[in-house]
């Protein structure tokens, strides 16, 4: 049995519970969802999402519980959405803390304030899917001596997906769409992983 942990603490977390859940059902995985808020929750995952939110509380409270610590030491695959995409990064264009598992350099708020949010279409994985952007953060560069760094998306001239090994990180929500693409992919990686 595959667990996947949906980081609770801050953010659509309900959203990404019900995605992963109906993407595991698709790809017909055993697969167990879990909200998780404690290192000693985290340390049972196969698989980690980080949602959207305040990055600053986020990381504030992942170093504060030592969950970045155990994310690290049992390399676990993290899947990171908005504010996810900017605890992924070694570098932000703000002091906070980072999980840094990335080699990317993210700038928060890319894409403007809330008021400036909105729905486009985009293209990821060879296919086209709904992108829903609030308050999105966005690639400023990435390390490409490291052969083991992907552009899974563009848009608009940036960087909106990427994905260095197990790891992925989005600008945009796919929780609050009804495509199980994303979740679906992040999932089958893990199981292929663990195979």
């Amino acid at each position: 049995m595959i667990k996947i942990g949906i980081l609770n603490l801050q953010g659509a977390v309900s959203e990404h519970y019900e995605m992963t859940k109906k993407a595991s059902a698709k790809i017909s995985a055993e697969i167990e969802v879990e909200s998780v808020r404690y290192a000693e929750d985290v340390k049972t995952c196969d698989g980690i999402i980080i949602s959207g939110g305040e990055s600053t509380v986020i990381g504030k409270l992942i170093a504060r519980r030592g969950i970045d610590n155990v994310i690290k030491d049992k390399n676990i695959p993290v899947l990171g959405t908005c504010a996810g995409m900017v605890l992924l990064a070694k570098k932000t264009d703000f002091n906070q803390p980072l999980l840094g598992l990335m080699d990317i350099t993210v700038k928060r708020n890319a894409y403007g304030r809330q008021k400036d949010s909105f729905e486009a279409p985009i293209e990821i994985l060879n296919q086209n899917y709904p992108g829903v952007f609030i308050r999105a953060p966005a690639i400023e560069s990435y390390d490409k001596t490291k052969d083991d760094i992907q552009v899974l998306s563009e848009f608009d001239g940036k960087i909106i997906a990427i994905q260095q090994k197990d790891n992925i990180a989005l600008s945009f929500h796919p929780e609050l769409t009804e495509d199980t693409l994303i979740h679906e992919y992040f999932l089958k990686k893990i199981i292929a992983e663990r195979k």
